[in-house]
């Protein structure tokens, strides 16, 4: 709590934005929140880069943001490959310079691809990871050896390519997107290192996503579930139809725990490619969880045998299966339980699971009360934050914060979440995707009923407001808050929360 004496941190907020006439309005609107926000933050992260402190750098970054704003957003797609395949072909082919693990799946993905790099980073292998979309800065999408590449290495990249993406531009029907132009300067960055190994996450789907002009040696299925239904289909079986597109030929599949129709897709794909497949539950999976400090205490079971007592810093037997799915994934990339019998060193995972890491994932960034971060977006990645907050943390009184994005299933959204809350506070991020807040709101109502609900469409405010009934019955009952509903939400108030 503030001491009663000192002003309203919130006061000064509107003359502060005044101030910041050359930024960014958005951001402009975030920093100074995060300047006046009551909070009681941590050390920033390494893992999310914070805007570079040379004002060159970060004009020169800003205007590489600026002209990548100008092309079709991560949201409009055009079903091909054609034009990431024609950049691919004038800059010499770099994704065919080093071997790929890609991912796809609905939720799971960049908490799988982090856990793959940290133990390919153990046995000192140079890793490249592509993952999105970004919590707060966009060069965590493209990572070297574990770490997102510096706004040097991101504006570099991008000016030595920009010609070849305006060579395509001119030649194809329809210009290069976002996501594509930094697909192409993430194989690009990869090559340059050299990298031993690329992890890459798909951005959407799998057959025609921009990723998709690799042929990963490893192709990764996270849990399949009903998002993105109205490009990838309306049951788990037609979104795994889709999904199956990354199994490339003597592929090894290693595959998560699925729904029956999407597991019948995903193998009927592997025997038409003569793809080696790995099931969780069978060939792999989670033997023994405990909960312990900080995350939980874990025994796998590998392709090569089993890997007892390690410790994952994660929360939630979601993280648990998707360690199990990394595990696996880096065993057939070395080729245990084909090539080669005996297991990865055990001292070896455990140390490189130790170290995982991944912000915006069930991720404390305060205390009195606590104040915990998740991305979730969708109801399955909700049904899951929800079984493991009850897990890991003993709160007697949750808020949750939700700012959500117009094109998802908000209702079942929030009928997951509705048991754990005992108010939520609605607001908006600054997303142009985001749904209106009075929208949300309308929609919460119906869920929780109307004297759950609190309406706060600037995020300080709502950030403040949950902080404020989180701490209502005393700072000893064990209030706690869920911000959560979009990557975006979770980045903005990540910044607010004094995290980079």
């Amino acid at each position: 709590m503030s001491d009663q004496n000192e002003p309203d941190p919130l006061d000064p907020f509107e003359e502060i934005i005044a101030a910041e006439t050359d930024r960014d309005p958005d951001l402009a609107v975030i920093e100074a929140g995060s300047r006046t926000l009551r909070t009681q933050g941590g050390a920033p992260s390494a893992d999310v880069p914070a805007r570079p402190e040379d004002p060159e750098v970060d004009k020169a970054l800003r205007e590489v943001e600026a002209e990548l704003a100008t092309r079709w957003g991560e949201t409009k797609l055009e079903p091909s490959v054609s034009r990431i395949a024609a950049l691919m072909d004038v800059l010499g082919e770099p994704q065919r310079s080093y071997p790929s693990i890609h991912i796809t799946g609905t939720n799971g993905k960049t908490s799988t691809a982090r856990m793959i790099e940290a133990l390919l980073g153990g046995f000192e292998l140079r890793t490249g990871r592509y993952t999105s979309p970004h919590v707060q800065s966009i060069t965590e999408r493209i990572s070297l050896d574990g770490a997102p590449v510096s706004a040097e290495r991101f504006i570099e990249t991008y000016h030595d390519i920009k010609p070849y993406i305006e060579m395509v531009d001119t030649s194809q029907e329809y210009r290069l997107s976002f996501f594509e132009v930094l697909t192409g300067m993430a194989y690009a960055a990869f090559a340059d290192a050299p990298v031993d190994v690329a992890v890459v996450e798909v951005g959407m789907g799998g057959s025609w996503d921009a990723t998709n002009v690799i042929d990963g040696d490893v192709a990764v299925v996270t849990p399949i579930d009903l998002d993105h239904t109205d490009r990838l289909g309306s049951t788990p079986g037609e979104i795994a139809v889709e999904k199956a597109g990354i199994v490339k030929q003597d592929a090894t599949v290693i595959m998560a725990q699925q729904p029956v129709d999407a597991a019948q897709v995903l193998l009927k794909k592997a025997v038409e490619v003569d793809a080696t497949v790995a099931r969780e539950g069978l060939e792999f999976g989670v033997v023994a969880r405990q909960v312990a400090v900080g995350g939980q205490l874990v025994t796998l079971r590998g392709l090569g045998g089993e890997y007892p007592e390690v410790y994952l810093p994660l929360h939630g037997a979601h993280q648990a299966h998707n360690a199990a799915v990394a595990l696996a994934a880096v065993e057939a990339f070395f080729g245990v339980g084909a090539a080669r019998a005996e297991p990865l060193d055990i001292d070896t995972v455990r140390k490189a699971f130790a170290a995982v890491t991944s912000p915006g994932r069930m991720e404390v960034v305060r205390r009195s009360p606590t104040v915990v971060l998740d991305a979730a977006h969708n109801p399955a990645g909700a049904r899951a934050v929800s079984e493991a907050i009850g897990e890991a943390f003993d709160f007697s009184r949750l808020i949750g914060v939700v700012g959500a994005s117009a094109d998802k299933n908000v209702r079942e959204l929030l009928e997951a979440f509705e048991p754990i809350f005992a108010e939520i506070v609605v607001t908006q991020n600054s997303s142009h995707r985001a749904m209106d807040a009075d929208e949300l709101a309308a929609i919460a109502v119906e869920v929780f009923g109307d004297e759950r609900v609190q309406v706060e469409p600037r995020l300080p405010d709502a950030l403040e407001a949950a902080i404020t009934l989180a701490e209502e019955e005393g700072e000893f009952t064990g209030g706690g808050v869920l911000v959560t509903g979009s990557v975006i939400t979770v980045g903005e108030a990540r910044l607010l929360l004094g995290k980079g």
